[in-house]
């Protein structure tokens, strides 16, 4: 398959920097007091000409600047970003384009030029409404300065959506309810609401291991997944994907890509990509990111076609994430596997009796009761390769 019959195309751009000892990121090691604009400018535009060389006659859907601290881009360089995708690809009419952020003053500040320079959305690392909480995250902000950017960013986007973090250490039902419920009631048209992973070589891995630290039971979990989902329902913010809650027309379109298993380009250090049946990654380091494009026109480090099989590992993986599935036909089609070859029909089966998942004709849906079990329901259903 190639350029004009794969569907939406999505653009992450990676911008490495922050310009302080960041707590919010794993790129304390890109900290700069400067950075020369113009040599990353000419960098970005260099590495995305050679990927909308490589797709010609598509068109974007979404845009998304991600990264160290994007909300501290110069926003003629965003603008000029943007400019220059859309000279490349084209735009559909509705394309969303995002940038993430911390919800700081400095970085507030520049919301409103942002979005002059063609941002329509925002996403907010709100992370808690309580400041205990926020300091047991490590979070620089306070939940007022929080609030504020908050404030800063419904005044200046179109689209404005944030995250917090639950299941944390003596968090109950009431408490999270009560967190819940305010968050609702800044009428956002999309939250993003993730249980609290203790991650291998974290600092929260440390205070398990020494006892320090008791994270939630799996049963309690269950309980605040479940809380979660109603009281999202009810607001009118229903689940679309296992951690993410929207109005109806306010999913984010960027990860409907990575989460349909669509094309998506990747530019800027670090940068992964999936476009024509291949997976991309970028040079970490700046200055490796740098010389690279000196060298050869675009910042590539990884470029490897994939088998059949992986594409439908990975597509498995990311669909059955979402309230929607995934369609096996469309996907015995666009991988050229039997059905059989793919998925675990007697495993299906008999999670299907327990309620964990259906087969709605040809499509694969995992039910609500299945979702918190859905890191142990999906080995069982992909078939190994």
């Amino acid at each position: 398959m190639n350029g004009t019959d794969m569907g939406p195309l999505a653009l992450y751009i990676h911008w490495p920097f922050c310009v302080s000892k960041c707590p919010y990121c794993d790129f304390n090691s890109h900290v700069r007091a400067q950075v020369d604009v113009a040599a990353w400018q000419a960098a970005l535009l260099a590495d995305m000409a050679h990927e909308a060389a490589l797709t010609p006659g598509r068109t974007l859907s979404s845009i998304f600047f991600g990264g160290g601290t994007p909300s501290l881009m110069p926003p003629a360089l965003v603008e000029r970003l943007i400019a220059a995708a859309e000279r490349h690809w084209g735009f559909a009419d509705d394309i969303e384009i995002t940038l993430e952020a911390n919800p700081s003053s400095v970085e507030a500040e520049n919301f409103h030029d942002l979005a002059g320079a063609g941002v329509n959305r925002v996403s907010l690392g709100l992370q808690a409404l309580d400041d205990e909480t926020l300091g047991f995250l490590g979070r620089a902000h306070d939940v007022a300065e929080g609030l504020a950017a908050l404030a800063t960013a419904q005044a200046a986007f179109e689209r404005v959506s944030f995250d917090l973090i639950y299941a944390r250490p003596g968090q109950s039902l009431a408490d999270w309810r009560a967190e819940l419920g305010r968050a609702l009631g800044f009428g956002t048209g999309h939250l993003s609401l993730y249980q609290l992973t203790i991650e291998p070589g974290t600092r929260f891995e440390t205070l398990v291991r020494t006892g320090a630290l008791l994270p939630a039971d799996d049963d309690h979990c269950a309980d605040l997944f479940e809380l979660t989902r109603d009281m999202t329902a009810t607001a009118g913010l229903p689940a679309y994907e296992i951690s993410n809650h929207a109005r109806p027309g306010q999913e984010s379109r960027h990860n409907l890509i990575y989460w349909r298993y669509q094309d998506y380009i990747g530019i800027g250090p670090g940068a992964h990509g999936r476009r024509l049946d291949s997976a991309t990654e970028r040079h970490k380091k700046p200055e490796n990111f740098l010389s690279t494009v000196d060298r050869n026109g675009n910042g590539l480090k990884v470029e490897k076609a994939l088998a059949p099989e992986t594409r439908a590992t990975e597509a498995l993986m990311m669909g059955l994430r979402l309230a929607e599935g995934v369609d096996l036909e469309a996907l015995e089609a666009r991988t050229g596997l039997a059905k059989e070859r793919m998925v675990d029909q007697p495993e299906i089966a008999k999670l299907g009796k327990l309620g964990f998942i259906e087969q709605r004709s040809e499509r694969l849906v995992v039910l609500p009761k299945g979702m918190p079990l859905l890191d142990a329901i999906l080995p069982k259903v992909i078939a190994e390769a």
